[in-house]
């Protein structure tokens, strides 16, 4: 009870990037084409696990061959992730309960002076193993693109393990309204549903700003 208290009595905004956020939301979840590989030699198994690995057999894959990107987010092609054409970086995930299917799982792009990072529950739902990588892929993001001690991001990673249990217990509904997290750099959680694109869902986004050079 305590932690739900903490949790909500943080500054309650209104997010005005919210229709960005959801309509960035879902473009892209169609089935793609999947060429299987031999996995390598036990020597030359990566024992890193990588945030969009949730196959086993993917891990055991070197990091995929990309071009040489000036994005700002590029660093995340290393962790299985890939760019579309609008130029979100995005993490696919098979559907469990539909074989073939592919959904869009992590979602992150730069709107101006903001990163709006999504993890996307399908149906309302997370799937096995997307609690822990969700909090990895927002708390990378946070390391990487804000300024924050490490005493800071320790305390910024327990609110929102918080936020995200809540979220899976049923405990926290979908709103429009976002719940601040780090007051320096005015950063952002909303729990919310999805306004567009394919997947009928509900998403985690975060918000962050990012510094001024």
């Amino acid at each position: 009870m305590n932690i739900i208290v903490r949790l909500f009595g943080a500054l309650v905004l209104q997010v005005s990037a919210l229709a960005t956020m959801s309509s960035m939301a879902m473009s892209d979840d169609k089935p793609l084409r999947v060429y299987t590989q031999q996995p390598p030699a036990a020597s030359q198994r990566k024992t890193t696990q990588r945030i969009c690995s949730l196959d086993p057999i993917e891990d055991l894959l070197p990091p995929p061959q990309t071009k040489a990107s000036n994005s700002l987010l590029s660093y995340l092609a290393e962790q299985g992730f890939t760019q579309n054409q609008e130029g979100s970086w995005v993490c696919y995930a098979n559907d469990p309960k539909k074989e073939g299917r592919y959904f869009t799982l992590f979602k992150v792009k730069q709107v101006d002076s903001r990163l709006i990072a999504s993890s996307f529950l399908d149906q309302g739902s997370l799937i096995q193993g997307q609690e822990n990588r969700s909090l990895d892929f927002f708390m990378m993001l946070i390391e990487r693109h804000m300024n924050t001690s490490q005493e800071n991001r320790q305390g910024i990673r327990r609110y929102l393990e918080a936020f995200v249990s809540l979220v899976k217990q049923g405990k926290i509904k979908p709103t429009h309204r976002g719940f601040l997290f780090d007051q320096p750099n005015r950063a952002l959680v909303l729990y919310h549903t999805l306004s567009s694109g394919g997947l009928k869902g509900t998403g985690i986004t975060i918000n962050i700003y990012l510094p001024k050079s």
